[in-house]
């Protein structure tokens, strides 16, 4: 694998639907300058859980992306465990929300909102 490939790799991405369904929250609640903040916590029935909130204020050592329009911040600390994650978001009625595709996970409760890795 060529280095810029396993660079490319580590990023955080969103889909087009998840972008969507951010711009449109960001929108919606007139929050103009803000960007998508993904971070991970202790807790949850896996071991570590997933946030994301909205944040106009970027931190020193965060990792910045931009997808689909989105600016995506997260610190090193998470990075190191949501590295190459693909966020999507689904309106199905039961199953609905933003789903986080996180390959450093071994294992996700149910929910999907947190893991152990």
């Amino acid at each position: 694998m060529s280095e810029k490939k396993a660079i490319e790799s580590d990023n955080i991405t969103l889909t087009e639907n998840a972008a969507k369904r951010v711009n449109a929250i960001l929108s919606g609640e007139k929050k103009v300058g803000f960007f998508l903040r993904v971070s991970v916590t202790d807790g949850g029935c896996s071991g570590m859980s997933y946030n994301l909130t909205f944040d106009n204020k970027k931190q020193e050592f965060d990792k910045v992306y931009e997808y689909n329009g989105v600016s995506i911040a997260c610190d090193i600390k998470s990075w190191f465990y949501v590295k190459g994650t693909e966020i999507d978001f689904s309106d199905d009625m039961l199953s609905g929300g933003f789903k986080l595709n996180n390959p450093n996970a071994n294992r996700t409760c149910g929910c999907g909102t947190s893991f152990s890795a």
